[in-house]
């Protein structure tokens, strides 16, 4: 594999900081605390994974991070800027232009070709994509030779890993990927988390994702757990194992 067209960044800045943040659904005796006073910064060019029993707040959290969805309280930072309080048009310019996602839906358009679904982002945005950038995305994301196939030509794993591919075409200062293998089998689910590892170790990108599985989860560098709306252990170096300890223990 040829090298990066930049060096990956080093694990030690921050991409997206939680201050305090809270999630209330709904209100008075019907209101839902989502989240209730979170607080978790995410390493710039690292995986960090997301878990916690049902109704623990994660996927809630992952929302508010992306700007997906507004917080009841409390600051949401990516990078520099303070995404909280910005309003709709300055939110949607910075999920294009800052900002990747992945879901477990692949979210493909059918008549367009692999190629073609990966280079849309751009094309939306009315941008040229960088030729190296995009040569090395296509490299590590191994489906060079399926490029003019589309989706219903392609497996679940093949989908996901273009699905991943359109993400990281943009260069995007970090990527959301909201449970990315629960449409796929076992062996299709390892090669879009290895291709995720990969992008972080090869590409210097920035991964959150969430998941309830304690094997997706091992592919990450950090696993932050919450439960109940709160963050309340976490993990470094995780192991199938290890991971699987923690949720016993959190839903015990």
């Amino acid at each position: 594999m040829t090298s990066p067209p930049t060096a990956p960044l080093r694990a030690t800045e921050t991409a997206v900081q939680a201050s305090d943040v809270t999630k209330v659904y709904g209100s008075g005796d019907a209101a839902v605390h989502a989240l209730r006073g979170v607080s978790v910064g995410f390493a710039r060019g690292a995986f960090t994974a997301i878990m916690g029993p049902s109704g623990s707040g994660k996927s809630t959290l992952m929302h508010c991070l992306a700007g997906l969805d507004t917080v009841s309280g409390g600051r949401v930072t990516l990078g520099d800027t303070e995404i909280t309080g910005l309003d709709d048009r300055r939110l949607t310019l910075l999920r294009r232009e800052r900002v990747g996602f992945v879901f477990q839906a692949f979210n493909l358009l059918p008549t367009l070709t692999a190629e073609q679904n990966i280079l849309l982002p751009l094309k939306l945005a009315g941008r040229a994509p960088d030729p190296r950038w995009r040569d090395h995305v296509i490299e590590t994301v191994g489906l060079r030779d399926r490029l003019g196939h589309r989706p219903s030509e392609l497996s679940g794993g093949q989908q996901q890993r273009v699905a991943c591919a359109r993400a990281l075409v943009s260069r995007p200062e970090v990527i959301f990927a909201d449970e990315p293998t629960g449409n796929l089998d076992s062996r299709s689910g390892a090669e879009v988390l290895g291709f995720l590892r990969s992008s972080v170790r090869e590409l210097g990108q920035t991964i959150i994702m969430v998941t309830h599985d304690p094997v997706a989860a091992s592919y990450a560098d950090r696993v932050v757990f919450l439960r109940d709306g709160l963050t309340v252990a976490e993990l470094r170096d995780p192991t199938p194992e290890t991971v699987l300890d923690r949720l016993k223990r959190l839903e015990g």
